[in-house]
């Protein structure tokens, strides 16, 4: 008998070869490349053109179900997901384990059968006493959810065959699902594979929404094949520290809405509880100013979030080499900022240590950051507090000059609703708002001089 050929997968990119190494040469990824049994290899001969069914074809406007969205109980969840749940799509949450993705699903699922709405939640990780205890602890005994602890694709599909199909089918997790039609040991790429695509196929044919739990690697990917996230219609990841209160839940991926929106929610005794005004929760909420203290306006979608960035400068009396510490923001723009501010506008950062940390466990990405964290500097710097009731935002170009950003309304309408009454941003994107002074910075110069003279 003939020797199984061995092949590998990569989980990134998903390349194949034959012998297992460290790094795939194809995406440059390393410890990728995982075991699957060898694809049937078919004759070159076999023809594809016959012995199959004939297609239907539809012209683009021809008329069909309008599909309704779904509430899930949460404004939160709702606006991440784009308004609600959309039947016969596919969900794939990912979190670091503890954050609360299980608990905010029971929370989703409860408030859906309360509406009369058939709900199935089935967990591959915890036994059912195990989600009751949780159920019980949250105050949701009473929701008509149905619950089962289960891994077998086949046992799942064939006992929701058996009636009609749910609203809504939670799976938690997929790593955990196993498929007898495939060799492996379950959280496998093949495996994940090959229960997402029966599970999706199910809620495809049926019109049921399904919200699949997956896990995280320690770099924060989903693990798994990375075909998953194509699989799906929407890619959730729901972070935070669990050292505080809040989570955020922000879309990555969203075939029915925009991305890059979030929900926010504070980890409370009673459950996950939504926080309508997110903005408080990265404010330090003092009353006197302190140097090196400075409030961005992020945008999360079309959603403004008022977060405070904070500066320390430490002089070095010797000759040692000094430190960038960095939390919440990319070191290398810092370092990139701090390289302008010494070439364009003569300050000395290269015998300080410089901190430079985000209020609240937040992590920014947006550009707009620059300025903020720029006045941060000369703030910390020359140990002149800004104003409590400003903001700060624009791009920082490394030739000094300030750069306009995009929804420049909405950053200062959300300060202005929060008591703000000062806006410094680029100079040619002042827009007048009801309650709050606009002034402009052309470049970093100016922001110097503006900070310095206590302007």
């Amino acid at each position: 008998m003939a020797k199984p050929k061995r092949r590998y997968v990569c989980a990134d990119c998903g390349s194949v070869t034959t012998r297992w190494q460290g790094q795939c040469t194809d995406c440059g990824q390393w410890n990728s490349l995982v075991e699957e049994a060898a694809e049937t290899k078919f004759s070159a001969k076999h023809d594809l053109s016959g012995g199959g069914r004939k297609l239907d074809f539809e012209i683009l406007d021809a008329p069909s179900e309008v599909l309704t969205r779904r509430s899930t109980g949460l404004a939160e969840f709702d606006r991440a997901l784009g308004g609600g749940i959309v039947p016969g799509s596919a969900i794939l949450m990912g979190g670091e384990p503890g954050i609360g993705k299980s608990t905010l699903l029971l929370q989703a699922a409860a408030a859906i059968a309360r509406t009369r709405a058939d709900v199935v939640y089935v967990s591959g990780e915890e036994a059912t006493g195990q989600v009751r205890m949780r159920a019980r602890r949250l105050g949701l005994s009473d929701a008509p959810l149905r619950l089962a602890a289960a891994t077998s694709v086949r046992d799942i599909l064939t006992s929701l065959h058996s009636g009609p199909p749910p609203a809504l089918l939670i799976i938690d997790s997929i790593q955990t699902m196993h498929s007898d039609t495939i060799e492996g040991a379950p959280g496998t790429v093949s495996q994940v594979r090959a229960s997402a695509f029966e599970l999706i196929r199910y809620a495809k044919e049926n019109g049921v929404a399904l919200i699949f739990v997956g896990h995280v690697t320690k770099d924060g990917t989903i693990a798994g094949p990375r075909v998953l996230e194509h699989m799906v219609d929407v890619v959730m990841s729901f972070e935070g520290e669990r050292s505080h209160q809040y989570r955020i839940l922000r879309s990555l991926k969203n075939r029915f809405g925009a991305v890059d929106e979030i929900g926010v929610f504070a980890m409370e005794g009673q459950g996950l509880c939504e926080v309508s005004n997110p903005s408080m929760l990265f404010l330090s909420g003092r009353d006197e100013p302190v140097a090196g203290s400075s409030v961005f306006p992020a945008l999360e979608g079309t959603r403004p979030v008022l977060v405070e960035v904070q500066a320390l400068i430490v002089r070095l009396q010797s000759g040692a080499t000094p430190r960038r510490a960095v939390v919440g923001w990319d070191s290398g723009r810092l370092a990139m900022l701090l390289a302008v501010l010494e070439s364009r506008c003569g300050l000395n950062f290269s015998s300080a240590e410089v901190y430079l940390n985000v209020a609240g466990g937040y992590r920014l990405t947006d550009p707009a950051a620059d300025l903020a964290v720029a006045a941060a500097l000369v703030s910390a710097l020359a140990d002149k507090p800004l104003s409590l009731r400003s903001i700060w935002f624009g791009e920082v170009s490394l030739s000094g000059e300030i750069r306009p950003v995009a929804h420049t309304g909405l950053r200062l309408r959300e300060a202005a609703k929060l008591g703000f009454d000062q806006g410094n941003g680029p100079a040619d994107a002042g827009q007048d708002v009801a309650g709050l002074r606009y002034a402009g910075i052309a470049a970093l110069p100016k922001l110097v001089d503006r900070i310095m003279g206590g302007a």
